[in-house]
């Protein structure tokens, strides 16, 4: 026994020591090549045939060097330290209220926050800004026009406008705007409380918290946690959350890094809120990084049914470091684990392919974990759902309307003839509504290439190529005449999503952020689904004690098939 205890401390010692001189051997590289680099930055901004931007050259080169890296680990100078902080930490800013949008050059008015300046001057969506405090905003990009439109508390700002055709002046004095981490929390049929977590930033865990509070005062059958949108944020945010629904003293999260000291573990420190209240997670692939966290944690201790498509696999921990002259960098220190122990990481920086690219870790490298109730959950691709929904996707014509910011004018120009609207909840297009549309599209650049179009393209060079275009130049050129026609009816083929799209920028003319999120219910699959598994106990029991089909989650083989038999499937 004596002899197996020394053993195992020498094994500690040298293990400590490969360590030791591991980092002592990384310090005298990073030491070397600091000189090398401090020395041949002098030299070329010295001696160099032409003048050089010493602040260009060192931006250049530290953002080359952090390509090699992730996308996550990144460089703040000082000039973008305001809109870091408002990006990942803080939801509060100095401003007017307004969100803004290039069209062909041209500042917009997108949004108004309710109850901000900007809502309380009559600003609207649709305003064209030409000048702030005397700026042009004309060439500036849209960096120049936040730090324009920003101040502090009390402080004012003018503007510039035109409004159907004719000059406006606006001043506004700014307030601090605060951005929530939940932006809307209500009861849905079948006393289905319903909470959306869009960030992840300072005081989340606490709106969270006292959403669930207001709801819990209506007796709830079940909760719904929305996390669809929400790329991710702080992480200790994200445990305080699974806190609300989880006993204490349970472990949440493991962050592993190759710094020992990035290496930590995080577990619930409270009595729950609600630790018996039925609970599903919406998913999806813009869930990210926190979330993933809350959703992976929930799953694997088998507390919360996740509803949705599969996660996008950020699996990645930053943590930022002061530089000098006020500036930081962010680097990524460690990977997380959920409690079953699974990191869903599902890009491997690590090893990128010749061309520098960087793929998705191949599905026989990943490994099976088990959930606290034993069903099968797999690392390397996300959060896999209990229940599975296709993602709605769109059209290409959709798309192109959408990148042309014509849904804008369309729900601008509802506006100015309606001067009210049904409430949010109910509101939809009538098919005169919609024929009014299709008719201002007449004569309007929506134009897209369709797979038939690029198919035809790549006939018709493979044809000139062999010299037979002249053989068969009539038939192409008709089946293109064909391709267009079918295009122009595509605006009623795709009419139901091209409605609801429509539906919800002129709720949001009314009805603000909040009206979106209402009357987008009507249409919303993945709330169904949710309501639906919460209105179904035994379903809930199954998928929780991993019967039947639920025994596995997310399978690679399986997942791999079933996308072979619908391409919609995630």
């Amino acid at each position: 026994m004596k002899k197996k205890y020394q053993l195992a401390v020498a094994l500690v010692l040298f293990a400590f020591a490969s360590l030791t001189w591991s980092f002592k051997e990384d310090l005298f590289l990073v030491s070397k090549n600091l000189d090398v680099f401090a020395s041949l930055y002098r030299e070329i901004s010295i001696n160099y045939v032409e003048e050089t931007d010493p602040s260009g050259l060192m931006h250049t080169g530290i953002d080359a060097m952090l390509a090699t890296l992730d996308p996550y680990t990144e460089y703040v100078p000082e000039s973008e330290i305001e809109d870091y902080k408002l990006k990942y930490v803080s939801t509060q800013y100095g401003g007017i209220g307004a969100s803004t949008l290039f069209i062909d050059g041209k500042l917009f008015i997108n949004e108004v926050m309710e109850g901000y300046p900007a809502d309380k001057e009559g600003l609207r969506p649709g305003d064209q800004i030409l000048k702030i405090n005397e700026n042009v905003v004309k060439g500036k990009t849209r960096m120049q026009v936040s730090q324009l439109l920003r101040g502090p508390k009390g402080s004012g700002v003018d503007l510039e406008l035109v409004r159907d055709g004719g000059p406006l002046r606006k001043r506004i004095v700014r307030e601090e705007i605060r951005q929530p981490n939940v932006t809307y929390s209500g009861m849905t049929p079948g006393e289905i409380g319903y909470v959306r977590l869009d960030k992840f930033l300072e005081n989340s865990a606490q709106e969270v918290k006292d959403a669930l509070l207001a709801l819990g005062r209506q007796n709830p059958r079940g909760m719904i946690l929305d996390l669809r949108y929400n790329g991710g944020g702080i992480l200790q945010e994200a445990v305080k959350i699974v806190n609300l629904f989880v006993d204490k003293d349970v472990l949440v999260v493991t962050q592993k890094g190759r710094n020992p000291q990035k290496t930590l573990s995080y577990k619930t420190m409270a009595d729950p809120l609600f630790p018996k209240l039925p609970l599903v997670v919406l998913v999806g692939p813009g869930s990210a990084s926190a979330s993933e966290i809350v959703a992976g944690a929930l799953q694997d201790l088998d507390r919360a049914i996740i509803v949705g498509q599969r996660s996008y696999g950020k699996g990645l921990v930053q943590q930022t470091f002061n530089l000098p002259y006020n500036s930081l960098v962010k680097v990524t220190v460690a990977k997380y684990f959920t409690p079953s122990g699974r990191c869903i990481q599902a890009l491997d920086y690590a090893h990128k392919d010749a061309d520098g690219k960087t793929h998705k870790f191949a599905d026989s490298l990943m490994k099976k974990f088990s959930t606290k109730s034993g069903r099968g959950v797999y690392d390397g691709n996300g959060i896999y759902p209990d229940v599975v929904v296709n993602q709605t996707k769109y059209s290409a014509l959709t798309a192109a309307i959408l990148s042309k910011s014509l849904f804008f004018d369309y729900a601008n120009d509802y506006r100015k003839r309606n001067k009210t609207i049904t409430e949010a909840s109910a509101f939809q297009l009538t098919d005169n509504d919609y024929s009014q549309f299709v008719a201002g599209m007449e004569g309007r650049d929506y134009s897209y290439n369709s797979r038939t179009e690029e198919l035809l393209n790549d006939l018709r060079e493979e044809a000139e190529k062999e010299n037979r275009l002249p053989a068969v130049k009539a038939e192409l050129d008709g089946l293109r005449a064909k391709t267009l026609g079918a295009k122009k009816a595509e605006l009623m083929t795709y009419k139901p999503e091209i409605k609801r799209i429509l539906e919800t920028q002129i709720v949001s003319r009314y009805y603000y952020d909040r009206g979106k999120v209402i009357q987008a219910f009507q249409y919303d699959k993945e709330l169904a689904a949710a309501r639906a598994v919460l209105g179904d106990q035994g379903k809930m029991l199954a998928i929780l004690k991993g019967e039947g089909m639920y025994k596995t989650i997310g399978s690679p083989v399986k997942a791999a098939a079933k996308s072979a038999a619908d391409p919609e499937q995630d």
